[in-house]
């Protein structure tokens, strides 16, 4: 029998910060664009069905993950150009997609992948 998903709150067990795009000063007088972590989230994340797609000749492991947060005014800010990172781990992510699964406000699901070149 298999055993049930834990639903809620109680299922986010992980924590990511949220990577917005910025301009940042170089230290030479010149601009250069990275990543600023905006603000960090309990979340869930689940791995789903890897592929290796062939690029420029060599394969690419590339991990798809869904991510479930709570929606909030700051969640909600997030579009596809920011990154996440899992702050345990250090690993980070594109964003692919963010979803209303529910459609009521209260969770919001994100399509992020590992191994892939922003």
């Amino acid at each position: 029998m298999a055993k049930p998903r834990r639903q809620g709150a109680g299922s986010l067990s992980g924590k990511i910060a949220f990577l917005e795009p910025d301009n940042i000063d170089d230290g030479y007088g010149g601009i250069t664009t990275g990543y600023v972590e905006r603000f960090q989230d309990a979340a869930r994340l689940q791995p789903r069905m890897g592929s290796e797609p062939v690029i420029a000749s060599r394969l690419a492991g590339i991990q798809p993950y869904t991510m479930t947060v709570r929606s909030s005014t700051a969640t909600r800010s997030v579009t596809p150009a920011w990154r996440v990172r899992n702050v345990r781990t250090g690993r980070e992510y594109n964003i692919k997609a963010v979803v209303n699964i529910d459609e009521r406000d209260a969770y919001l699901e994100f399509l992020i992948v590992e191994g892939e070149a922003g």
